[in-house]
């Protein structure tokens, strides 16, 4: 079984996850580690557990999400995946640092696509990519079904969803994405999100109020 577990970094306060299988095989999930304190931690913490990354994977790619990703590529040698439409978003991060006053001198390339429909699989275990577009044109969340959970990045919060004021958020798209791709889940799915505490579908189906008119 996958098993979770999450840090938080960045002044946005971003979600890292670590996603790792019984044999210590790993993903890396929107790595925002953004200095060197922040970094030297992870790493400790994916040495002390003994854990191999093999890939580093995104829900997204605003800048708190990614400010890691370099690291990690050089540390582990490993590939980044991020869903294609989210490139825009991706060339803009440098842009976009500079706009919150923050420094960011590499953007990173993705070395593969994640593809909606197409699961990933560390070890036996089966994580699906579900398309979630309207936070960012290629926001993406991974439901890990047997372990009844999901990350889902800034598609949705507890009590709250994510903006849609950046470029390439669109509010309706967004609302769709949640109703299709998380509100057909059960109830008692966990919610990982990008920011804030984990959550449940069903406690945002019955409590969200952004959610009450769908």
């Amino acid at each position: 079984m996958l098993r979770i577990e999450t840090f938080t970094f960045n002044p946005f306060q971003e979600n890292t996850y670590l996603m790792a299988n019984e044999n210590k095989d790993c993903w890396i999930v929107d790595p925002g580690m953004y200095d060197n304190k922040e970094t030297e931690y992870f790493f400790a913490r994916i040495h002390e557990q003994g854990l191999l990354p093999r890939a580093i994977i995104n829900t997204h790619t605003h800048i708190d999400h990614i400010f890691g990703v370099a690291s990690c590529k050089e540390k582990f040698n490993i590939p980044f995946l991020i869903h294609e439409k989210d490139l825009p978003v991706l060339k803009g991060a440098k842009g976009s640092a500079m706009l919150f006053g923050f420094s960011f001198d590499v953007t990173p390339q993705p070395d593969d696509f994640l593809v909606a429909g197409s699961p990933l699989f560390l070890g036996d275990e089966r994580i699906d990519v579900r398309f979630t577009p309207g936070h960012s044109p290629g926001s993406v969340v991974f439901y890990h079904e047997a372990g009844q959970w999901l990350v889902g990045g800034d598609v949705l919060f507890q009590g709250s969803i994510g903006r849609t004021d950046l470029p390439g958020g669109h509010h309706e798209t967004l609302i769709e994405s949640i109703q299709t791709e998380l509100m057909s889940l059960p109830d008692d799915t966990r919610v990982y999100s990008g920011h804030g505490p984990v959550t449940t579908i069903g406690s945002e189906r019955l409590h969200n109020p952004f959610l009450q008119d769908i």
